[in-house]
């Protein structure tokens, strides 16, 4: 099939007959549209709109490195048509102006897909023609890039990804900020978050809701925040709504909200341990004064124990010197008592 509208497109540059490439192309439009997926190439023609005449094709679905893309179709006749490839994340990767022909008929190479690189990876593109003369109508077929150009096994579906960035607990009437990422097939995708996330909301302890989608801020292509200040103690569940080329992708997030966040209760622990670490200190000090007071105790128990020695000796002394003066004594007044004892005698003899 591919070499059906290559011939088509080779026949349209010879200028044959505007009548026969008419035929010629609703016959390749019949052809594919009849063919089943995996046999040959695909064409799409989009709906009309606003009554204006534009049909639009591509020669493939799906495509891969080296493989030409080739849109055709027809419009008004010497009318500028701009044509444009739009990579996965939403930036242009190719843009040209086609000129139909006085048939209105045109058939255009617009590219050879290149080796995947970080310009050109694989993933779900989107090629649009634009009218120029018919008050800018539009087509839009999507195509895959990929690294096999076989329909049946590569499925021409976009995907968005989106990713919510939430801490898990944060303090009452204290601002955090919530982060979000948008990606389709691996790239950042979006640029005004009042677009792509206007249904995203936040759910409150109270069952209440809170819409986001005016608060978000641009980081980066993708990438978008926005400052929230809870006012309810509780969980508060983030919930994010990416809608993005007619594909919806849903992500959430819970932050638990207290009435102290981590920081001050970190605070307090670090006050406490540096309370802990002076009472510690001077529990070194008052240990090393106990140890010189026991060191002291020790010096004056031995100092007590010589005393007690010394007075032990003394008191040994004490005795000897009595038993020896008792000795001496006796004799002395034994003495006294007959010299007493004589004058009384003498008395009563007189007497």
């Amino acid at each position: 099939m591919q070499g059906s509208v290559g011939q088509t497109a080779g026949i349209v540059h010879r200028g044959i007959a505007p009548t026969v490439v008419l035929v010629l192309l609703a016959a390749v439009g019949g052809m594919v549209a009849a063919a089943p997926v995996d046999e040959g190439a695909y064409a799409q023609q989009q709906q009309q709109q606003d009554g204006a005449h534009l049909e639009f094709y591509t020669n493939s679905k799906v495509y891969a490195p080296d493989h030409k893309l080739q849109v055709y179709g027809i419009g008004l006749p010497e009318e500028t048509l701009i044509v444009r490839l739009f990579a996965p994340d939403g930036s242009i990767a190719k843009f040209d102006q086609v000129t139909t022909n006085p048939d209105g008929s045109f058939n255009y190479d617009l590219l050879i897909w290149p080796q995947p690189s970080s310009s050109f990876s694989y993933g779900t593109y989107a090629v649009e023609a634009i009218s120029t003369a018919q008050n800018g109508a539009s087509r839009i077929i999507d195509v895959r890039f990929t690294s096999t150009s076989e329909l049946v096994d590569v499925p021409v579906e976009r995907y968005v990804n989106t990713l919510v960035f939430a801490p898990e607990t944060a303090a009452i009437n204290q601002p955090f900020r919530v982060f979000v990422q948008t990606t389709s097939d691996g790239l950042l995708i979006g640029n005004d978050p009042s677009d792509l996330l206007e249904s995203t909301h936040v759910h409150l302890p109270s069952g209440a809701y809170v819409p986001l989608s005016e608060s978000f801020e641009t980081l980066h292509q993708g990438l978008y925040f926005v400052e929230y200040v809870p006012t309810e103690e509780g969980t508060h569940i983030f919930h994010v709504v990416a809608f993005n080329r007619g594909t919806t992708s849903h992500g959430s997030a819970a932050t638990n909200v207290l009435s102290q966040d981590l920081g001050g209760i970190s605070e307090q622990i670090i006050s406490l341990n540096r309370i802990l670490d002076e009472t510690s200190e001077e529990l070194d000090v008052l240990k090393s004064e106990i140890e010189g007071f026991d060191s002291t105790l020790d010096q004056a128990s031995s100092k007590i124990d010589e005393s007690t020695g010394t007075i032990s000796t003394s008191v040994a002394f004490i005795s000897e010197a009595s038993s020896q003066l008792n000795s001496l004594l006796f004799p002395i007044i034994a003495s006294i008592g007959i010299i007493v004892a004589l004058q009384i005698a003498i008395l009563a003899r007189r007497r």
